[in-house]
């Protein structure tokens, strides 16, 4: 059913995509409308069921949240902070209980008591004048401020170039060699900077040769680990060097079109990139001087909250307008992608690095970093650090050296950090000394670098509270296609719940047969994921966990 719905959608494509007609369906007062999305449905020749179905998936289109006017961020930077309680007393001074929404991430990691109104985001202080943002939300609007420094070569950061500059640069990218620009990619050995770590010339190369004369490069902007704001810095201060990546990697792989996929919960991102887009299409089509007429479009496209959207192929899903659920592999992207045509998924960063390897070359940047590690990698530091925000670092540099020369350690005693997202690795304090910022330091300490954002976990924020977070953010954000996700992350929950609450202890055996099941069974990260941070809980803090475990 999927694949006939999939194949409808391609009909209109991006210029009229089902996805954002669906969300165009949904009233914020009154919720969707039944009887637009049945025309919508007949427009597009698929099901009453089928539009619904993947509206009502979405945070910000269930019918649940008509009638929300606030949102306060329950992600876990925010509940490491402790500081939602004042955010949820001060919006309730203004609203009802039933205007106030929940969202899990804002990307206001660095100073928290984080909310959103009016498609505005907000944090840190500006709770203290909620009376001024209601009256007058887009002017009380302040762009937030972080500290943002490197060690090693800035090549995202404080040496990026300006928006002209990627300008230039692309129009000598599009005259050039395809082949020796993708000799320049393989030389590079970038690796995706979203968590997996695949090579990103590979992605290019397999599109590249794919006989098809459709494909699409789509980059995941869907940034939702609590903890991470290096995309969302990337899409509001460099979008230039963002969209130089989709177009140069649309010119060597063959695509035509690119699609930036940003989350809902980032209204700054979207509208800046937006705006930046219309100097990149301005571009095309591009006559070369041998006489070849390169053609690209970018589509800057607004998601409607669900984590789930940033596994490539829930992504690929949601933007055909179908549920965005996780798809089986084989087939890969690369050859089944966006409507079932070749395409490239890559992330915010992994796109931005491409205009140092144009301008550069392939070998400088491989230079900086390690064999299998190279470039630089953006980090995002929590509101528990004294010097909290977004730094880059050459692949191998101590971690210690971003934590306490960058960051300037930290306000408060912590016992772990979580790396990574809440899939990542939970870092107990005296194993960040082996550490050093690249993906086989992290793997081999039994870690994930992942998304690299460092959530601070207080030495008297209790650790079962934690992992009961984890387990409530994966059910939350499960898309519910496979079973041990769905039915585990719930499992889990109420296991740690019980042992919390009542003192329910839990069966130690029969906890590490729900990780088995979890990592083993899930079809993606989500739900596979999930036991790495739990498991190394037990590992490292075993005497704290003891008293809930039989």
């Amino acid at each position: 059913m999927s694949k006939n719905v999939r194949n409808l959608s391609a009909r209109k494509g991006l210029e009229d995509n089902l996805f954002e007609r669906i969300a165009e369906t949904f009233d914020e007062n009154t919720g969707l409308d039944t009887q637009a999305q049945s025309e919508l449905a007949s427009q597009f020749l698929v099901g009453n069921a089928n539009v619904f179905g993947a509206a009502s998936f979405y945070d910000f289109l269930k019918p649940e949240n008509a009638g929300k006017k606030a949102f306060a961020c329950t992600g876990s930077a925010c509940l490491l902070a402790g500081t939602q309680d004042n955010v949820r007393e001060k919006l309730g001074e203004h609203f009802k209980p039933s205007e106030i929404g929940d969202v899990y991430c804002l990307g206001r990691c660095h100073e928290n008591s984080a909310f959103h109104i009016q498609d505005h985001n907000h944090s840190g202080a500006d709770i203290d004048r909620l009376s001024q943002i209601i009256d007058n939300p887009a002017n009380a609007s302040v762009p937030d401020r972080y500290n943002v420094g490197a060690v090693g070569p800035a090549l995202l950061t404080l040496n990026a170039p300006m928006e002209q500059q990627t300008l230039e640069a692309l129009k000598a990218v599009l005259n050039g060699s395809r082949d020796t620009l993708m000799d320049d990619m393989q030389a590079s050995g970038l690796r995706g900077r979203g968590g997996a770590g695949f090579p990103t010339a590979i992605k290019l190369a397999a599109v590249r040769n794919e006989n098809n004369e459709t494909k699409y490069i789509v980059c995941n902007a869907d940034e939702g680990d609590p903890g991470a704001f290096s995309d969302r810095y990337l899409l509001e201060q460099r979008p230039h060097l963002v969209l130089f990546g989709m177009a140069m990697a649309g010119f060597l792989s063959g695509a035509r079109e690119g699609v930036v996929y940003i989350r809902a919960e980032y209204p700054e991102a979207i509208t800046i990139t937006e705006k930046c887009a219309e100097a990149f299409n301005a571009l095309f089509p591009y006559q070369r001087s041998d006489g070849e007429t390169v053609h690209y479009k970018l589509y800057v496209m607004k998601a409607r909250g669900a984590y789930i959207c940033g596994e490539e192929t829930a992504l690929l899903s949601s933007i055909e307008g179908l549920r965005p659920e996780v798809r089986t592999r084989p087939p890969f992207p690369v050859q089944s992608g966006l409507y079932g045509k070749p395409t490239v998924v890559s992330n915010v960063e992994t796109l931005a690095n491409l205009y140092a390897i144009a301008t550069g070359g392939g070998a400088a940047f491989k230079a900086i970093g390690t064999g299998k590690s190279s470039g630089t990698k953006l980090l995002s530091l929590d509101s528990h650090f004294n010097n909290p925000g977004l730094y880059e670092a050459a692949m191998g540099t101590p971690l210690d050296e971003v934590l306490y020369g960058l960051g300037g350690g930290f306000r408060k005693p912590v016992k772990a950090l979580h790396i990574g997202g809440p899939l990542g690795g939970l870092v107990p304090m005296h194993k960040t000394k082996d550490l050093t910022v690249d993906f086989e330091s992290f793997a081999s300490n039994g870690f994930l670098l992942g998304h690299a954002s460092v959530l601070s976990i207080p030495e008297d924020f209790p650790l079962v509270e934690y992992l009961e977070h984890l387990f409530a953010f994966t059910a939350h954000e499960s898309c519910g296609k496979c079973f041990p996700c769905r039915i585990g992350s719930v499992r889990g929950k109420e296991l740690l719940e019980g042992a919390r609450k009542q003192q329910r202890r839990i069966d130690r055996e029969l906890f590490g047969d729900l990780l088995e099941t979890l990592e083993k069974g899930s079809l993606c990260a989500l739900g596979g994921g999930l036991p790495l941070p739990v498991k190394n809980a037990l590992k490292y803090f075993e005497e704290e966990l003891r008293p809930f475990f039989a």
